[in-house]
């Protein structure tokens, strides 16, 4: 049902937690996900944490899905002194490409407690069902 478009990803992931840098608009960050079936819906779950639903673009182009996002850091007020900071902040995207079998117009988004959630229907067409044996004698006969 998916197909990873960029065995790389991962590893540009863990550089950028282990040097510090934030993703920006033209070279995001990663963003953690899950992929399962679940009967006839497919469903993927982004880890988004501190996002604001807002700040969330859920794209699909043909079978091409964009989910894009941005984390920017909270208010700060005068008076404020940051002591520590590692929760990353920028722009954060991933893309997956989706089979054939599933139904893109109907995908729903939730987003709940840092987690955006996109179920996405299976095509009626890529369901299974039952073909009818039909008998010799149920046939009609054509005559030339």
């Amino acid at each position: 049902m998916l197909m990873r478009t960029d065995p790389f990803r991962e590893m540009d992931r863990i550089v950028q937690q282990l040097s510090g840098t934030s993703g920006t608009w033209s070279k995001p960050s990663v963003m953690p996900m899950d992929a399962y079936r679940q009967g006839d819906t497919y469903v993927i779950a982004f880890d988004l944490p501190g996002v604001s639903p807002e700040a969330i673009d859920i794209d699909v182009e043909r079978n091409m899905l964009t989910v894009k996002a941005e984390r920017r850091p909270a208010g700060k007020s005068d008076g404020v002194q940051m002591e520590l900071s590692e929760r990353p902040l920028g722009v954060f995207s991933r893309q997956v490409m989706l089979a054939d079998t599933l139904d893109t117009e109907h995908i729903e988004a939730d987003y709940d407690a840092g987690v955006l959630t996109l179920r996405i229907p299976i095509a009626e067409r890529a369901k299974p069902r039952k073909i009818a044996i039909g008998s010799e004698s149920g046939r009609k006969q054509i005559s030339g």
